[in-house]
């Protein structure tokens, strides 16, 4: 379905919903909705993307099927935002996985195989089953280069792909709802993002897996978020390390790098295993068919990717370090090179958003602050008592 079809769906749903505002508690969307009389197109999709999908006002709807209405506001709101992922990723035939998946999983794999296909034609059985100890161990098995350039060529190409979608988000969504207030609103968007604010559903939590609300996904995403950002510091550490200390991986158990890496491997693996249990078992009926799909495949390269680096970690001593060092390598070129066509895309987007929700909330706060005052009585001075 084309782009225009759903907003236009979309904006049905959210007009009756700015009718109802029944809702305005739950989640940014409503307080948002709430500024707009009249939808555009780049509203529906700055909503769209402002949606965390915690199915809050799915069950407290009374609008919601078998109703005439048929409000199934989630839903919608994702087949919007999916449909943004392709429309805007590049190059189009890429981006045709965010509704043909088997792309994105062909891919994933496709990398991870020709990553250990590489590493064993160029450097032999020898090094990849052979034992290295020491400083350097890591750089025996895999050259520092063939590491390093490939892993910047694939962050540089994410990045730029990324861009191209993010600014596309902004000239659609920016005229229709940017504000003014930019330094304080991106205080409050990282606070948002950090904290994963809107993943309570209005309080209680988010209704997953079933019709209860639940802290399950909020805590389950902090494990994946907060794992991410340790093991993203472990590898900072491990460059200063090397570059200005000039010490060579693999490094002590007790050292930062392998602290830092140990403690967001396992957080990852926690949180991937409990996404997916918890999404397995969730209602079907609030979500697209797309989005569970783009939901485990992103969910099954990052828990592998961090299976494989503890296990590179812990048998770093034995033989089976070099073939878990490449399936792990493998395993992080294949998430970063789909990294801009499956779920991992959202999160760009979604800040985004929230910058935008938090540029206009708060100015709209403070025009409403300054319009009270403005209305409110004058204070009677003590001087001015003296001469009543």
């Amino acid at each position: 379905m084309q782009l225009d079809e759903l907003v236009k769906e979309a904006n049905r749903q959210l007009t009756i919903c700015n009718a109802c505002r029944y809702c305005e508690g739950y989640c940014p969307v409503f307080p948002a909705l709430e500024m707009r009389q009249e939808l555009g197109k780049g509203d529906v999709v700055f909503l769209a993307h402002l949606c965390h999908e915690c199915r809050a006002c799915y069950y407290a709807c009374m609008y919601s099927p078998p109703h005439d209405f048929q409000i199934n506001l989630p839903q919608a709101l994702s087949l919007v935002r999916i449909e943004t992922y392709r429309e805007w990723s590049w190059p189009p035939w890429l981006g045709r996985s965010f509704v043909h998946q088997h792309i994105g999983n062909i891919l994933a794999v496709a990398t991870t195989v020709m990553v250990m296909l590489l590493a064993l034609l160029l450097r032999g059985p020898s090094r990849i089953f052979g034992v290295h100890l020491g400083p350097g161990a890591f750089y025996a098995v895999i050259p520092f280069f063939a590491m390093v350039i490939p892993a910047i060529a694939l962050v540089f190409y994410a990045a730029m792909v990324w861009l191209n979608g993010g600014a596309q988000f902004w000239r659609e969504a920016r005229p229709a709802f940017g504000g003014e207030r930019g330094m304080q609103a991106l205080g409050a968007t990282i606070n948002d993002a950090l904290s994963l604010k809107w993943l309570k559903g209005g309080g209680p939590g988010c209704y997953y897996p079933s019709a209860k609300p639940s802290s399950l996904r909020r805590v389950y995403h902090s494990f994946v978020f907060y794992g991410f950002l340790s093991a993203l510091i472990s590898t900072i550490l491990a460059g200063i390390y090397q570059d200005i200390f000039h010490r060579l991986p693999p490094y002590s158990l007790a050292s930062f790098p392998v602290i830092f890496g140990f403690i967001g491997g396992v957080a990852m693996i926690i949180g991937v295993t409990g996404l997916i249990v918890v999404k397995s078992k969730s209602d079907p009926t609030p979500a697209t068919s797309n989005a569970p799909k783009l939901d485990y495949a992103f969910l099954a390269i990052l828990g592998l990717a961090s299976l494989s680096g503890l296990l590179t970690l812990i048998l770093r001593a034995t033989a089976a370090m070099g073939i878990c060092l490449t399936i792990h390598l493998g395993l992080v070129a294949a998430l970063f090179i789909t990294a801009p066509y499956g779920k991992f895309v959202h999160s760009m987007y979604r800040s985004l958003a929230l910058f935008l929700y938090r540029t206009r909330h708060e100015q709209v706060a403070e025009n409403a602050h300054e319009k009270r005052r403005a209305v409110a009585p004058a204070e009677v001075t003590p001087s001015a008592k003296s001469k009543i």
